[in-house]
């Protein structure tokens, strides 16, 4: 049998394969279950104290102890310290001190080990002491941010870092597919009504282990007391607007906003007596008087926007809404906790669409809301009534994401800082919209609030729907899609993409032009995709060109042609010059 890293470790253990053991134990038919007998907290120092006398136990018992431990510890020995574990507590001439020093490796084992004696399963150990739960999570208790000083690190290791619930030892997070949680006995369950032990899930829907590393992970790079993740952006604000809003309540948001959000605060909310003043990001003398003249329940806003990454001024809307009573939640979607933390600037609550930049691979839906526990739990309890819980897998795919977001998004946002001052500088783009370039309205306040200035850049084209669409098919690294932030780049034109159901007017309205374009870098090489948008762009001096020669020499196919696509029809509009010359 090879031998064990313990015993290795503490020369005085012995890995035995056939042990010698002594005393007795109730056979198993008689119905001993162990969790029942020490799932207490005056038992717990019999449980993870120190270890005594190695018992005998039945042959059956020690058998799938072996097995069960091999899988879990990888030797026989720390099998019997477990088993060791698992006894009164009662000191003899046998006990060593190597057993005593293994003893708390051995306990932790325990709880993720369920053995079968028998016929009769023996229930895992819990521990009932909430304190101990928590420094399971945390350690020794320290704090993350007095070891971990970057977000980079505290993306990577927060709510995983050195423990977690689900007790393993693999690197990375376990998924938890389970729909409800059993409760041992009745008083258990008991006790779990009356808020006595630290268990807080009975079904998947109120929350699942993966979930909650996930939560921890967010609440720690956004500085909150708590988080909530559910099933998907619009899913977070949704239930965040029903939760601190009731009949009579009114809202605040601004202009530029994601148009679904917009929709449900001008449609769905008036149904239930909720009314809205939209104002301009940056006006806040409409928001004091607005706050004069109504009782405000809640300020609403992206910063940045979206489409148009407008900023506002967080640190002001938050003192002049507290004055007021009115809460302020921010939506930093487009800006991602790395690069600007909300919460410290003043605002009550922050909410994400962890699809975009928090899941960093568009392979996940899911959202957040964080902020003091206070609120948070408000907008969970609606949550456990309407559902829209995330799925563990979503969890993992968003755990694993985030772990290297840091160093993208750095890099990204130098990568799209140079690129939109290549498109400003381009004579086939007529406006560039990033709060990076000192030509952005709110340009001074992003230096203020911001980290770094996102990972979008939105820009008009010089020319109309045909041209932009002409534009957008030219390019051959982004793919044509309605998100943002994964590993490829993405490029779209809402008034095709996002608001197309609407006239053209009505598009104007909201500031939805037809040659306005959104494009989020991917992982690519910086090179690649300035020379694909270069490239793209010098295709519609062409089609312009092809349009002045249709228009010179054939006015009537300007009617019949709606687009030319490729060099052919260049050639042929060259050789029906030719033609046409010689005539």
């Amino acid at each position: 049998m090879a031998v064990s890293s313990y015993a290795r470790a503490f020369p005085s253990f012995e890995c035995r394969s056939e042990p010698d053991f002594s005393g007795s134990l109730p056979h198993p038919k008689a119905g001993v279950r162990l969790s029942g007998k020490y799932n207490s907290r005056s038992n717990r120092s019999q449980v993870y104290g120190l270890s005594s006398l190695i018992f005998r136990f039945p042959p059956n018992f020690v058998r799938q102890l072996s097995i069960k431990a091999r899988r879990n510890c990888s030797n026989i020995g720390v099998a019997q310290v477990v088993a060791a574990s698992w006894s009164n507590n009662q000191a003899g001439p046998e006990f060593t001190p190597a057993a005593n020093a293994v003893d708390s490796s051995a306990s932790a084992a325990v709880t993720s080990i369920g053995i079968t004696a028998g016929d009769e399963e023996v229930a895992v150990v819990e521990n009932a002491d909430c304190n101990d739960q928590n420094e399971q999570i945390t350690g020794t208790g320290v704090k993350y941010a007095s070891f971990l000083n970057s977000d980079g690190s505290v993306a990577i290791h927060a709510g995983e870092r050195l423990g977690r619930g689900i007790v393993t030892d693999a690197i990375t997070t376990p998924v938890v597919n389970t729909s409800a949680y059993f409760f041992t006995k009745l008083p258990d369950l008991i006790d779990f009504k009356e808020k006595k032990t630290c268990k807080v899930l009975n079904m998947a829907r109120y929350g699942n282990p993966t979930t909650v590393v996930l939560e921890e992970k967010i609440s720690a790079l956004e500085g909150a007391e708590s988080t909530l993740i559910v099933a998907s952006g619009m899913c977070a604000s949704t239930v965040m607007f029903l939760a601190l809003d009731a009949a009579g309540g009114h809202i605040v948001t601004t202009t530029d906003c994601y148009r679904k959000t917009r929709v449900f605060i001008e449609t769905i909310l008036p149904k239930m007596g909720i009314t809205a003043t939209v104002i301009d990001p940056a006006d806040m003398g409409a928001l004091e008087l607005t706050l004069n003249q109504k009782k405000v329940d809640l300020f609403f806003t992206e910063s940045p926007t979206n489409p148009f990454l407008r900023c506002v001024d967080i640190e002001l809307v938050s003192k002049l809404c507290r004055e007021k009573g009115a809460l302020v939640c921010i939506d930093g979607t487009f800006a991602t906790p790395l690069n600007q933390k909300a919460l410290a600037l003043g605002a009550d609550l922050v909410v994400h669409s962890a699809t975009k930049f928090l899941g960093g691979h568009n392979d996940v839906l899911a959202g957040c809301i964080s902020g003091p526990e206070k609120l948070v739990s408000v907008i969970r309890n609606l949550h456990h009534i309407l559902g829209g819980a995330l799925n563990p897998n979503a969890a993992y795919l968003a755990i694993r994401g985030r772990g290297l977001n840091h160093l993208r998004d750095s890099t990204k946002i130098q990568l799209h800082l140079r690129m939109a001052e290549i498109l400003e500088a381009h004579p086939k783009v007529k406006h560039v919209y990033y709060p990076g370039l000192p030509s952005h309205p709110e340009y001074h306040l992003a230096k203020k609030q911001m980290t770094g200035f996102g990972g979008v850049v939105s820009f008009e084209v010089d020319g109309d729907l045909l041209t932009t669409a002409k534009f957008v098919d030219a390019l051959r690294i982004p793919k044509i899609a309605p998100s943002f932030e994964g590993c490829k780049s993405i490029v779209d034109q809402p008034a095709i993409m996002s608001y197309w159901d609407l006239s053209q007017s009505d598009r104007a309205k909201y500031g939805i032009l037809d040659n306005l374009v959104r494009f989020s870098f991917g992982v690519e090489d910086f090179e690649d995709v300035k020379a694909d948008v270069l490239q793209a762009l010098d295709s519609i001096r062409l089609f312009h060109l092809q349009q002045f020669f249709f228009t010179w020499f054939h006015p009537d196919l300007v009617v019949r042609t709606c687009v030319i696509t490729d060099f052919h029809h260049v050639a042929n509009c060259l050789n029906v010059m030719k033609g046409s010359s010689s005539r």
